[in-house]
């Protein structure tokens, strides 16, 4: 199978597999984290196909959403993968991406790292910022049923992994443990260029949202 196909087929794959997916982590997150990682590619020396495949296939199956299991995506991968003959090699760097993607509160010691990593870590981490990321942001703390805010629930910094993912504060405090961090944690000059900008959107929205909560505009 050529390149091209096997992306395609990728496509499809994914789109079946996301169709009932919580909101900010459908196909369409999916396709914008692709596009992303395909806009940073271009300034980048990197293997194209695995920049693809790992961006199309880094949510396939998010622990989130699988009880904490953090296998069920690399495996799921994994069985696409192969069932496509796509060499092993493409498969573990595939799989190493997934494995090595997520932010898990900011203190996860990436076990593995590459440039196509880097690359697809920047698109996913800003699709997660900006007015999107805020829109994604309270979709899953609504999806969660959590409060927007509680001035009397402070965020929580340097938490472990474990505790990140066991978190159910109210949804502004996912800004400041995870959100207004990833500007300062991009890799490639691309990325960290449009986070920037992104950024600074984030910051403009929490002073209108405070301003707001206490009766000021």
């Amino acid at each position: 199978m050529d390149s091209a196909q096997l992306i395609n087929t990728t496509i499809a794959f994914v789109k079946e597999k996301l169709e009932n997916a919580e909101g900010g982590h459908d196909w369409f997150h999916i396709e914008r984290v692709y596009k992303n990682s395909l806009l940073i590619a271009q300034e980048e020396d990197c293997d194209i196909t695995v920049v693809k495949l790992g961006a199309l296939l880094h949510d396939i199956a998010d622990s989130k959403f699988h009880d904490g299991d953090e296998t069920v995506g690399p495996r799921t991968a994994r069985a696409f993968l192969e069932a496509e003959n796509v060499s092993e090699e493409t498969i573990v760097h595939v799989i190493n991406i997934i494995e090595n993607i997520s932010f898990k509160g900011g203190n996860f010691g990436q076990q593995f790292n590459s440039k196509e990593l880097q690359i697809v870590q920047d698109a996913d981490r800003l699709d997660a910022i900006g007015a999107i990321g805020i829109a994604r942001c309270f979709n899953y703390g609504g999806f969660k049923n959590r409060a927007l805010y509680n001035p009397a629930i402070a965020p929580k910094f340097n938490m472990s992994k474990e505790e990140y993912k066991a978190s159910e504060s109210p949804t502004l405090n996912h800004f400041y443990e995870k959100l207004l961090l990833l500007k300062d944690k991009m890799n490639t000059p691309t990325g960290k260029k449009i986070a920037e900008a992104r950024h600074k959107y984030m910051e403009n929205f929490l002073s209108q949202f405070y301003a707001e909560w206490e009766g000021e505009k």
